[in-house]
């Protein structure tokens, strides 16, 4: 007799969203839709072509090119002063 009433009890209707959720099938199905899509999206954007990872890379690959110009610029004008001081002593 006890066992018939355990089983009167359970209320076979709802689905397993529905007792453990709170949520239809179709909701959960749609929710569970929307978050998939969702990290597809960050995913891209974190990693992609045009991601935040590349962005970062190419803001230090333009730190480094200015730093490269800087240098250069210096090292001309040391070898246009030693290129001078070598041209008046051979017109000596």
């Amino acid at each position: 007799m006890q066992n018939e009433e355990l089983f009167e009890e359970i209320d076979v209707s709802e689905s397993v969203t529905q007792k453990h959720l709170g949520l239809s099938l179709k909701k959960f199905f749609f929710l569970l839709s929307i978050v998939v899509i969702l990290g597809i999206y960050l995913g891209i954007l974190l990693y992609g072509t045009s991601s935040l990872e590349i962005l970062f890379g190419l803001q230090d690959y333009q730190v480094y090119l200015y730093d490269e110009v800087s240098r250069l610029k210096l090292e001309n004008a040391d070898l246009q002063r030693e290129y001078f001081e070598l041209k008046e002593i051979s017109a000596q």
